[in-house]
Order: structure tokens, then sequence, then C-alpha cells
């Protein structure tokens, strides 16, 4: 069978060609009762609209690009964060029917490859995501002038929408929670400092032992969990007498409390842990961990509204999400 053309649905609703394309194309200059007729010929006839020939119409593929500046590897690890925030960006755009464009940016010739691929006019927009220190992308999409969002604050100098979570006020929380309980040797490890928020959890940190008589004591990981068990090695080595430890993100606190049980350290008694992110493997680790919860399926939906808000010409201002303390058994 043939495929339905918009000139049998205009014929089947009683309008023109031109009044059909209008309806299927999502434009309001149609009065509402042939835009029922339209619609009920399309239900009845089974039409679809050639995609190709309404993008040339409407300057719009529906499609939006979520770049993320991270090898596969890493993106598709056991790192719930890459996972989730793809999972609510894609429901929140599916609701306004738009698709998402999955894409890899973690080399200079992959951010070539983005850059090409969007200016092409592939896309409608594009949200990044886990950017590291001065990410070329911000800046050379910018220069296309194709809508752009940032989830997490860009650490180059760049005017571009974007939302975060309070690192720094997350951090502090945490750490004075710790400070509060009397800890007094608290170390921590830190995210990895070409990223934002590795610096902005470090720097929150720092900032509750400034105001107290606690000295820093500080190793980097990478966001993962080997990376977490070798940091609380070294912490042990440099301070044996160290009675907490906080943690930047919640996979690496995993890999902390693995190095603490092998050291023979029992945790909370002698040291402390507080991570940050509150993963869902959070609540059965051994002991359940304390944390920040890091809201990020909120934050990416949050980053579709700015995008939204771009299409329609508003000006969108950073959103920053509040995080929350979250005591189990591990602190």
């Amino acid at each position: 069978m043939r495929r339905p053309t918009l000139e049998a649905v205009a014929a089947r609703a009683g309008v023109s060609r031109a009044t059909a394309s209008r309806v299927v194309n999502g434009q309001t200059t149609v009065a509402p009762h042939i835009r029922d007729a339209v619609l009920r010929a399309i239900d009845e006839l089974g039409y679809v609209p050639n995609s190709a020939a309404r993008s040339l119409v409407t300057q719009r593929t529906d499609s939006i690009a979520l770049v993320v500046s991270e090898p596969g590897t890493r993106v598709f690890s056991e790192d719930p964060m890459f996972s989730t925030a793809i999972r609510s960006a894609s429901m929140e755009l599916e609701a306004v029917n738009k698709q998402v464009v999955l894409m890899m940016a973690s080399s200079a010739k992959s951010h070539a490859r983005v850059e090409h691929y969007i200016s092409g006019g592939h896309v409608d927009g594009v949200m990044l995501i886990s950017m590291h220190g001065a990410d070329p992308l911000p800046s050379a999409l910018s220069r296309l002038r194709v809508p752009v969002v940032s989830y997490g604050r860009p650490a180059v100098p760049v005017e571009i929408p974007y939302v975060d979570n309070d690192n720094i006020g997350g951090a502090e929380a945490g750490v004075r929670h710790l400070v509060e309980t009397g800890r007094r040797r608290i170390a921590t490890i830190a995210g990895p400092q070409d990223m934002i928020g590795g610096q902005d959890r470090l720097t929150g940190y720092r900032n509750v032992l400034r105001d107290s008589d606690h000295r820093s004591i500080v190793a980097v990981g990478d966001f993962t969990r080997e990376s977490g068990a070798v940091a609380m090695r070294q912490l042990l080595r440099d301070d044996p007498e160290l009675d907490a430890v906080f943690v930047a993100n919640d996979l690496m606190a995993v890999g902390a409390l693995q190095s603490l049980r092998q050291a023979g350290r029992r945790v909370p008694d002698d040291v402390a842990v507080v991570g940050f992110d509150d993963i869902e493997a959070a609540k059965y680790t051994e002991p359940p961990l304390t944390t920040l919860r890091h809201p990020v399926a909120e934050q990416a939906a949050a980053m579709v509204g700015l995008l939204l808000d771009l299409f329609e010409g508003r000006a969108s201002e950073p959103v920053i999400l509040p995080t929350e303390l979250v005591v189990r058994e591990s602190a």
C-alpha cells in the first residue's frame, strides 16, 4: 500500500494542502474546528509526516545533542550519575516531542566531530555534561549561535546558562557534621581538580576547617571507586591518626570504605566517612553511608527547561539546586 500523503489528508479533511501543512507543523493560526478535522483525517489515514520535508518547512530537527565530555567506558560504567542524567533529560525531551542524540567528546578529534555535526544543523540545541578544564566546546558552540546549556557551571569564561547543585554548601554541611560530632583529624578525598564540582567540594571542605583549629589533609581522586580506595590508603599513610574523611562522591567513598576495612579501621568507631551524591548503593554499603543528596534527575530536568526557554527567546539565569545531608551509620 502507498504511504498516505498530505494531499490525501487535506482532501479527507476538506481543507487546502497549506492548511493541513500548518496543522501538521504545529502552527497556531488554524481555527480549532479545522484543526480537529485535520487531526481526525491524520488518524483515519494513518498519515506520518515526512521528517525531512517538515524540517525544511519548520527549520527544526526536533533533536537535541547531549554531549558528554567523557569516554564511553566512563559513561557506561558503574557511575549512576550519567545514566540518571541521560534518562531524566531524555524523558523531559520526549514529553515535548524531542529526541536525544547522545555524543561523546573526550578528545580533540571527538570535539571536532561534535562541532562539525552541530554546525551542520542536525540538532536544534545542545546540552553539555561533565566538562573538564578549558573544554573548547562551550566557546565553539556559542560562536555557532546554537542554543547551549550546561549541566554544571562551566570552567571557561563563556556566557551560557547552566544548572548546578550547591557543591560548596553541600560539602560544608558534610564537613560541619563531622566537626559537630567531635571528629578532630578530618581528611578529604577530593574530586578531579579540572572539574568545577571537584574544585567546589574541596573549597567547601576547606571553608569549614579554616574556621576551626582543624588542619586540611587532602588526597585527590577521579570520582571512580578505585581512585577512592587508592586515596584512602594514601591518607592513612600520611596521617595514621585521622578519625574522619569527607569524600567528594559516593563511588570514591565506597572505595574508601573498602580500604579502611582492609586496614582494620572500624567505621564509624575509628574513622567516620561522609560521601556526596546519595547514589542508590549508599544505602547498602557496610555500614550505610552518610552523604549529601545531589539531585541529579532534577538537575537534568532543569537543564532541559533552560534549553526550552532559549528556544522561546526567554533569558535564562543559572539555576542552583540545594543539597541535603542524609545521615546514616557511617558518620
